[in-house]
């Protein structure tokens, strides 16, 4: 199969290598997917650079998420068919050197999810990482119905998933962008109040809008960066949702002022969560997608080949969605 790779890490034009590789063969438990697009997300930028974690295998096919049609099943699978059409997460992580910047990919058959038939591979290969993220920040602790959610970067990838599920789980959702155009992305994708942080004073927007009792929940893009502000819109007995935190990586936390409001501190990576959970997210995801139409960002799409400038263009921080490699060109 054709596929992309690398063996150390570096920058991309410099560590990623296009070639022909063996052709996964479906083991017990796991299915192949005939790979149609692969979503690029920061993570998986992060680990190709060396920024992340040092390098885990010999070889490495980046890129943790896909969709495409399973055309092989491995033993013991009875969840799947030749020829349904998946998305999946978690190709490159736990343990797998072997992602989604190839041709196929076999893999645990817990880690596939149907796509439906209105939902392009393109789209499908943006729910991984972004919109698992966004399903665990919301709802890992419980419903939300009625609550109050702030969704900081509310056009990102993650974010504006997590703008539609909060909608779709019976929130307020309230969202910070730092665009024009990002105040439509987060408008399109249902928020009640965008509030752009660049030009806009958040608290007061949000105090105002909550007729000054504060938040039930924020799902974080950048713990460290925001916490200053974060702190002034928390309601009493409420929630922080983190998922990264790059302005900021070593943020001294205020202990005190979450204890006198009973704040909880909810941290968490994809990669890392239980089982159970996942699974729910997915179940919960296939229902919300079954529910409507939905708003899949996609950023920007590249051949295979070009899976160097999929991940320079990720780097770059611009991007509004995800970026999409073409796996079949």
């Amino acid at each position: 199969m054709k596929a992309v790779w690398y063996e150390r890490t570096g920058a991309a034009p410099t560590v990623l290598t296009v070639g022909e590789m063996a052709t996964p063969t479906a083991g017990p438990g796991e299915v192949r997917v005939r790979l149609e697009a692969s979503g690029v997300n920061p993570a998986d930028v992060g680990r190709r650079g060396g920024s992340y974690r040092a390098l885990e295998f010999p070889r490495v096919i980046p890129n943790s998420d896909g969709a495409g049609i399973i055309d092989q099943i491995g033993d013991g699978v009875t969840r799947f068919d030749v020829g349904d059409r998946v998305w999946l997460f978690n190709g490159q992580r736990n343990g797998r050197a072997f992602g989604t910047a190839a041709e196929y990919i076999a893999l645990a058959d817990y880690l596939v999810t149907p796509l439906p038939e209105d939902v392009s591979f393109a789209a499908g290969a943006t729910l991984g990482i972004p919109c698992m993220t966004a399903w665990c920040s919301l709802f890992c602790d419980g419903p939300i119905t009625g609550q109050t959610v702030l969704v900081t970067g509310g056009a990102g990838a993650v974010g504006h998933y997590a703008v539609q599920l909060a909608k779709w789980g019976g929130a307020t959702v309230i969202a910070t962008v730092s665009s024009q155009p990002k105040d439509m992305e987060a408008r399109l994708a249902g928020a009640d109040l965008v509030i752009n942080y660049r030009t806009e004073d958040v608290v007061s927007k949000v105090m105002a809008f909550t007729d000054k009792r504060g938040v039930d929940r924020v799902v974080d893009v950048d713990f460290g960066g925001n916490i200053a502000t974060t702190l002034k819109i928390m309601a009493l007995n409420s929630t922080i949702a983190v998922y990264a935190t790059n302005g900021n990586r070593t943020p001294t936390i205020p202990m005190r002022d979450l204890m006198e409001k009973c704040i909880a501190l909810r941290t968490l990576v994809l990669f890392a969560l239980p089982p159970p959970l996942l699974a729910a997210a997915q179940q919960d995801i296939s229902r919300w997608l079954a529910a409507g139409t939905r708003v899949h960002n996609i950023a920007a799409q590249f051949a295979l080949s070009e899976t160097t400038q999929a991940h320079l263009a990720v780097e770059k921080g611009d991007k509004m969605g995800t970026v999409i490699v073409d796996c079949a060109r």
